[in-house]
């Protein structure tokens, strides 16, 4: 039994991953569209000052969204959405082309108040428990490492969660995620200047593409492209998330692309 009491079998459906500690039925929730199975884990933070209050929010109906999972403080893992099932937690997103990513993942809410409110650390608990969740999810469904995501990297413009404090590289060492050791930040390295135009802004913007993310090719340093490289920064170069484009986010990027199989 949890600190919150039993899981009850049959309140709604059963929960998909023996790690779920109760299930809380979540209203806004649909069939996966075009038959889509999940390929993609997506991981938020849910911006409120509570797991319970973000429970209730994404429970219900007037907020218009849901996910499959929250994650508490503690580690505490309640589950809304059923894994079958198209949660709407990813908003207008893109990955790989695709852009119905609500119909392509499952999604996880971990609890952190966000940058708006503090932003504290997520502590060893949630993240021992995101990694074991996230393990159990990839692993039924046959996710590869780099199909598991943050919000920012499928919503540049719009998102920023779950953050550059998010633990990645831990995620990594515990077997979820695509991880490479990042390049160095160079203190008198600002990056070029926005609307630099050329072909070094170009070979970026191709290999960030052949990544996954959603960007114009136009061999321009512009709003657009500065947010794609602030989501791929606060993923994996979270030391220096300013979205310019420097050295270290070139050669990281490099490298995260030489890590990649031939598929």
């Amino acid at each position: 039994m949890s600190r919150f009491g039993p899981v009850v079998p049959g309140r709604g459906f059963h929960a998909d991953s023996a790690l779920v500690h109760r299930v809380v039925p979540a209203v806004n929730a649909e069939q996966r569209r075009g038959g889509m199975k999940p390929s993609l884990l997506v991981l938020h933070y849910t911006g409120m000052s509570s797991a319970e209050g973000a429970i209730r929010w994404l429970a219900c109906a007037e907020s218009k969204v849901s996910c499959h999972y929250v994650i508490d403080e503690f580690g505490a893992i309640t589950q809304l959405v059923p894994e079958g099932l198209r949660a709407w937690h990813a908003g207008v997103s893109v990955w790989r082309g695709e852009t119905d990513i609500n119909s392509a993942s499952v999604g996880i809410e971990i609890q952190n108040p966000g940058h708006e409110h503090g932003y504290p650390d997520f502590s060893p608990a949630q993240m021992d428990a995101v990694a074991a969740l996230s393990r159990d999810i990839v692993l039924r469904h046959g996710m590869m490492p780099w199909d598991v995501l943050a919000h920012s990297d499928v919503a540049p413009a719009r998102k920023i969660d779950p953050g550059e404090k998010f633990d990645w590289r831990g995620l990594h060492a515990a077997g979820v995620g695509h991880w490479v050791e990042p390049a160095a930040v160079d203190s008198g390295d600002g990056g070029l200047a926005p609307g630099y135009a050329g072909a070094d802004v170009l070979t970026v913007q191709e290999g960030l593409a052949a990544y996954g993310y959603g960007i114009e090719l136009s061999g321009v340093l512009d709003p657009a492209t500065a947010f794609v490289l602030r989501a791929f920064q606060l993923h994996f170069r979270p030391a220096r998330t300013d979205g310019c484009l420097d050295r270290s986010t070139r050669e990281t990027l490099a490298r995260l692309l030489a890590a990649l199989p031939d598929i």
